[in-house]
């Protein structure tokens, strides 16, 4: 087994990359899904994010209501910090548990957001980085996603800066082109992780 880790800032088209590694027969463990999972309503977690935030973050039904703890999070660093390490924990317990059912040969892509913020390098055998220029970062968020420009750039600032993704590289997948330059060069990439998980996995 590989375990690959798989990164990018916010807009840079990681998600595609999954998407497109998945079609190629990558098992895909999402972070940003395992994070939902582990706040759920009625979950441990869910109670200590509301013990640590008050009742305000969450939701009539009894879920975390997002946008209002994206609200505080956003605004106060140390209040991210107190929600990472509520979170980030039980996340690592649930990508742990998915490495672990996987098969000797499988190619296992973690997709996580905050693998630099979070010091994750270490954690796989391959880290492979999506990068996109700022420009391009930004019009996706305003065009695509319909932030305004000032929250695009917010939550770009307050992510990894592209050189310290590209320090624990092992492979960039620059995405500045057409889908279809984005899925050739996915192509290779995903014939070399499948030959390092041979590789590693062999007599």
């Amino acid at each position: 087994m590989l375990k690959v880790g798989l990164t990018g800032g916010i807009g840079s088209g990681k998600s595609e990359v999954a998407r497109l590694l998945a079609e190629r027969g990558a098992v895909i463990v999402d972070s940003d899904v395992l994070a939902r999972e582990a706040v759920a309503p009625g979950s441990p977690g869910l109670a200590e994010v509301a013990a640590a935030f008050g009742p305000s973050v969450i939701a009539d039904d009894g879920s975390l209501d997002r946008p209002a703890l994206a609200s505080v999070v956003f605004a106060d660093p140390s209040a991210r910090s107190r929600l990472e390490a509520i979170v980030h924990p039980r996340v690592r317990e649930l990508v742990d548990a998915a490495f672990a059912a996987a098969g000797p040969f499988d190619v296992v892509v973690n997709d996580v957001p905050l693998l630099v913020e979070a010091g994750l390098a270490d954690r796989y055998d391959v880290v492979v980085v999506v990068t996109t220029t700022p420009e391009t970062q930004l019009r996706r968020l305003v065009e695509v996603r319909g932030m305004s420009e000032d929250d695009a750039r917010a939550r770009i600032a307050a992510q990894a800066a592209p050189e310290q993704r590209l320090a624990v590289a092992d492979i960039v997948i620059a995405n500045d082109g057409s889908r279809e330059e984005l899925a050739a060069r996915v192509s290779d990439v995903w014939a070399e992780l499948a030959n390092r998980a041979g590789a590693s996995s062999g007599p």
